[in-house]
């Protein structure tokens, strides 16, 4: 399979007060094209680290990422907050939709910071992805104004919007009832399954991690599987 993200001997490290804390260490994995793959580990145990430095929110103290073969570890912020939003596509926990925005609003927003000349409508992909994940009819209604599971296809519809190679789902399925999470969980399952979609969750249950086809287990610091 086609490599997208390649971590290459990245550590990751803090200084708390006097003391230096390693939140990761020495950690190479890589993402392939099509997968559906879990990171899991108890609090504290680096997922979340992980999760942002394969999502470009964070950089390494030391190691390189790769993406496509390139190495960006050194690349401006800048650049890299452009090929952040192009690349990869988030989906929170607590869904980070803006409740002053329409639901058309908040799925369209990835399209404003683009630099990049798109292919397509971006009102008529919102509107698509839209009907796709069952909340046709919602674009004027506010997230407020909306159960739990509808904001979280708002935020999987706004992950897509910009066509990226990677969605990066961080406890999904967390802030849900058991039947509006086993439904997210549905639906991420067959993006990747039907349309190809690389996914990686990043979860603390091992219920749902079960349900991926590849985990990566982490725990202090270190991918122990």
């Amino acid at each position: 399979m086609k490599e997208i993200i390649r971590i290459d001997h990245v550590w990751k490290e803090y200084m708390m007060g006097d003391v230096l804390f390693q939140a990761l260490k020495d950690i190479n994995t890589t993402i392939s094209e099509g997968e559906l793959t879990a990171i899991i580990g108890p609090s504290g145990s680096g997922k979340s680290t992980l999760m942002h430095i394969i999502g470009l929110l964070d950089k390494p103290t030391r190691g390189n990422i790769f993406i496509q073969g390139k190495d960006i570890s050194k690349i401006p912020d800048d650049k890299l907050s452009m090929l952040r939003n192009e690349f990869v596509g988030f989906v929170f926990q607590q869904f980070n939709l803006i409740n002053k925005l329409t639901i058309l609003e908040n799925i369209l927003l990835p399209t404003i910071y683009t630099r990049k000349k798109l292919t397509y409508n971006p009102v008529e992909k919102a509107h698509y992805l839209m009907e796709r994940f069952g909340i046709g009819g919602k674009e004027n209604s506010y997230p407020n104004k909306i159960s739990g599971g509808q904001q979280q296809r708002v935020a999987i519809a706004r992950s897509l919007i910009m066509e990226p190679n990677l969605i990066l789902a961080d406890e999904p399925t967390g802030n849900l009832d058991t039947k509006s999470g086993a439904e997210i969980l549905k639906l991420l399952k067959e993006l990747n399954k039907e349309e190809g979609i690389t996914i990686v969750i990043v979860t603390h249950d091992r219920a749902v991690a079960e349900q991926t086809k590849r985990t990566i287990e982490i725990r202090d610091g270190e991918i122990i599987k």
